[in-house]
Formats: structure tokens, sequence, C-alpha cells
């Protein structure tokens, strides 16, 4: 059964949208002022994917956001500083400047396991936490992200069809944003619809439209529900447009202007936007009292980084501190049924085969087709002159 968010929750989806692309421009004219360290992956034109599936999560579920997933990580909580701060390489943010973007996750209060850069690997990883859920009792569901170039890893394939054979309450969204930094889609698979890779390994998926916030809402709590009732994982395709280059660097010339411009006439902002008038629930007041909510927010936050120290001569020093835990955090496994089910005997399963042959190669005997009726005979030709000369 669809469910559909409430006023409150269609508003407050507008506004982690919102905040989202706002961070991104605060973050563009950063870089520009020489601000940011590293690379800066711009998730303009698909802000729906992430603040829309994150959103339909319930809190005790597990996600692990990639480089365009920002609004993955508002949604779960952080704060527009806490990004600025990793952006910027600060002494206080998460990995205390040791690192850049948004390799820095929390796993004790959010649930949220930081991305890893080779494409397609934290699928594997994600498997594991949803499993590890499972063996512990809980009701938990993991999701992830991966980009349509991603989806053509080993890694990718190999991870779902790990989680396929155990079952895994795991949602894998895949953002088909057109491009893997210059190749286009059709130059990658003979696939249009890339949601056909999960018919490879026996789980459902959906293709949904990634620029409609309430589209995406609506498929990841569907998925999730499906996970978590113990259905097995669902890949959701969603389609939308990759609106920036690769990276800061990239000025995405390869891609021809007239398919910008299809896109920027769905951007999904504007999209729910209207979708919201329509119904009454963004007024002008509304909104902008939310514009104003957000710069404000974002100006108090870019202060706070700007005025934040660089890692010092102490911090640079100690490199492999935090590399590994030792001592620094305990994550205590948090077991929701008797640990006995998980030991001999009620563990034991006994070894069967439920394929019929075997899985041999079995001949069959053709099926007998019936008679066919006779066929009328036409007239010959001859008499159908002589007729005609009469």
């Amino acid at each position: 059964m669809e469910q559909t968010p409430t006023r409150e929750q269609q508003l407050e989806l507008y506004y982690f949208m919102r905040l989202n692309r706002a961070l991104e421009e605060r973050l563009e004219r950063l870089v520009r002022q020489n601000q940011v360290i590293g690379g800066l992956y711009l998730s303009l034109g698909q802000e729906a994917i992430s603040v829309g599936s994150a959103y339909a999560l319930e809190p005790g579920d597990w996600i692990a956001p990639m480089v365009r997933n920002i609004g993955a990580l508002l949604v779960r909580g952080f704060k527009p500083r806490d990004i600025l701060l990793q952006n910027m390489g600060r002494a206080n943010s998460a990995t205390h400047g040791r690192d850049a973007g948004s390799h820095f996750g929390d796993l004790g209060a959010r649930h949220v396991v930081s991305p890893i850069s080779m494409l397609g690997d934290l699928i594997p990883v994600m498997t594991g936490v949803a499993l590890g859920s499972r063996i512990l009792g809980q009701k938990r569901v993991a999701m992830t992200w991966i980009g349509d170039g991603g989806s053509s890893t080993g890694a990718f394939h190999e991870g779902l069809n790990f989680a396929a054979v155990q079952k895994a309450p795991l949602v894998l969204v895949l953002e088909n944003n057109q491009w893997a930094y210059s190749t286009p889609v059709a130059r990658q698979t003979p696939l249009r619809d890339l949601a056909d890779r999960a018919r490879a390994y026996g789980i459902e998926s959906e293709i949904v439209d990634g620029n409609d916030v309430q589209a995406v809402y609506r498929a990841a709590k569907k998925a999730a529900g499906r996970a978590r009732a113990g259905h097995g994982p669902v890949l959701i395709e969603a389609k939308t447009m990759r609106m920036r280059g690769h990276a800061q660097h990239d000025a995405a010339e390869y891609v021809p202007k007239k398919m910008f411009e299809y896109w920027k006439a769905r951007d999904p902002i504007a999209l729910h936007e209207r979708a919201l008038a329509a119904r009454g629930i963004l007024t002008a007041r509304v909104k902008s009292a939310l514009d104003a909510r957000i710069e404000r927010e974002l100006d108090d936050d870019v202060a706070f980084a700007e005025a934040s120290p660089l890692p010092g001569a102490n911090e640079i020093a100690a490199l492999e501190r935090g590399v590994y835990c030792e001592g620094c955090h305990e994550i205590a496994p948090e077991w929701q049924r008797p640990k006995d089910e998980l030991l001999p005997p009620k563990s034991s399963v006994e070894a069967r085969w439920t394929v019929q042959d075997f899985g041999a190669l079995e001949e069959h005997a053709p099926k007998k087709r019936a008679p066919a009726a006779p066929a009328k005979r036409a007239a010959p030709k001859t008499a159908k002159v002589r007729r005609a000369r009469r």
C-alpha cells in the first residue's frame, strides 16, 4: 500500500531539498575562495533522490551515502556546519582535517557508514550490515546508493548477488544520472533500464522518476517495508540527470546543451514547489519563512566553519591517530533475540536440495501437437478464367 507523506512531511522534504542545494551553492563560492580542500562533487538536479529515499527510512535503519548524497546526511540529522567543516578540512571536523568531502559517518547515534571511494564496494559492506542487524534480531534496513557507472563494476554484481542469496534487508538506489564521468549510459551497457540488472539475481526492482521527491519517497518506503519483512533486497532505479560535471574541475562540455535544457525543465525542487503550491501547502508566506530560515542557518554555519582552525602541527604529526579504533569508543551489539538461537542445536539446518531433478539437464519428450485441421482447397485458376470469359 502506497504511503503519501503528510502535509508536514511534504514541507520537510521541500526544506531538505532547498537546504541541500543552498549548501552546495555556498560550497561553490568557497571553492572559488580557495577554502575547500579537495574536490567538490555536486548533486544539482538529484536532490530528490537523496532526500526522498533517506526520508523514507526509520531512525534505526542504516545508510551509506555517496559523494552526491549530501541530502541524505541532512535528513539523518547532520548540520550544514558538519559538511562545511569536513570540506574545508578544519581541525574540528569529523576527521580532524585528515580527509575531505563526504568521507565521514556516525556509527553510534545516526547509523551512517562513511563512503568508500571504490565504487560499488559499499554494496557488499551494507549487505553485511543488513545481515548483522538480522542476526541481532533487529528489524532494520540498510540503504546505499550507486551511480549508473558504478553499476558496471564487479563489486556491484558480487554484492548484489550476495544480498540476493542471503535475502538481506538491503535497499539499493541506483541513480541513473546519464553520465559516468564523460561516458553516456549507452556506451556502458546496451540496457536502457538499469533496473533490469536485478532480474539476473531474482530480486525485485522498480523504476522511478528521480526528479519527483514524493515518487522516490513512496518507492523507497515500499522497498524498505518489503526488505524489513524478510523478502530480500530491492533495487530502485531513479532516472535523473547530473546537471554539473563529474566534479568542480569538469566543465561537462561533452553534454549536449539540449540535454541540459530538457532536464532543467524537470528540476526536482521546482516540480515539488509547484505541486505544493497547487495543493495550498506552500504559500508565499511559508516559502518566505523557509527561505529566511535556510539563509540564517547557512550564514551561521559558514561563519562558524570559517572561524574554525586548520589542523596544527600536533595534528599533522599524529596522522596515524584515529585510523584504527583503540579504545576511543565502544559500539556494543544490541541483541534483540536469544543468542542460543544462533548456536546448535537450534541453528542446525537440514541439508536438502529443493530442485526436483537436482539441477541436471533432463531430456523431455516433445509435447504431442493436435492434428491440424485440413486446409480448404482453393478453386483452380483455370475455372476462374473460364467463368470470367463467360
